[in-house]
């Protein structure tokens, strides 16, 4: 047996599954703090570490329900096709680890502030390496299936009253960007593949048509009006 001891957890935008994004970068303004254990001594072991702009982060998909292993798996943006476990970045596999490539935007005494994580609140950290572009970026690399993958161009609709709430709950969680974190991430369609597909069927279609995503300690409801269109239905926050 190989055991593992955290270097720290994770505090998030996303304390919740639903809506966190399921790549790294995809939302850059997706915010998330390492506060390190004092036991890994971080005022020494962080030195050095605000010259690089990039770290890697080895982490614990520690939310996982699935206990029994596929060998085949079906990502989102495959759109209900499957493939080998080991060409995707499924959080179902033999060892539940995650890799995620983050910017780093401050470094503190004893904690660390990224930006572009997809990482949920709670997440525990196994390690943080520096990236290393010299070495590290391959720009003739190429991506598999990825490079099909389904994507579109998604419009968020706001309401005349949003604006305002959102500079009050900006301003009280110290997140100027926020508007912008919501809508990048509401772009990406958190939505299961089952629920797609049905946005204008309202209360007839055969799954419900509006969701929320929590950031921080705030729900966004929202609904799809078109595969293409996504219409902001209420903020609540504490």
């Amino acid at each position: 047996m190989i055991s593992f001891e955290p270097i720290g957890l994770i505090e998030s935008c996303y304390p919740d599954r639903f809506g966190t994004p399921r790549q790294p970068g995809l939302v850059k303004k997706s915010w998330s703090r390492l506060k390190i254990d004092p036991k890994w001594q971080p005022e020494f072991s962080l030195q050095g570490l605000e010259g690089f702009s990039h770290a890697w982060l080895i982490f614990i998909f520690h939310q996982n329900t699935n206990q029994k292993f596929h060998a085949k798996v079906h990502p989102p943006r495959m759109g209900g096709e499957s493939t080998g476990v080991f060409a995707t970045r499924s959080p179902h596999r033999p060892n539940p680890l995650g890799l995620s490539l983050v910017m780093i935007e401050s470094v503190a005494e004893d904690h660390l502030v990224f930006r572009g994580a997809d990482l949920i609140d709670g997440t525990p950290i196994l390690d943080v390496k520096p990236y290393l572009p010299e070495v590290e970026s391959i720009p003739t690399a190429t991506s598999g299936w990825t490079q099909n993958s389904i994507s579109s161009e998604i419009q968020v609709l706001w309401k005349p009253e949003h604006g305002a709430l959102l500079q009050a709950w900006g301003r009280r969680i110290d997140q100027p960007d926020l508007q912008e974190m919501i809508e990048q991430t509401l772009r990406l369609d958190p939505r299961p593949l089952v629920y797609r597909g049905f946005e204008q069927a309202g209360e007839t279609g055969p799954y419900r048509s509006s969701h929320a995503v929590r950031f921080f300690d705030g729900d966004v409801h929202f609904h799809f009006t078109s595969p293409s269109q996504i219409e902001i239905l209420q903020i609540q926050f504490s």
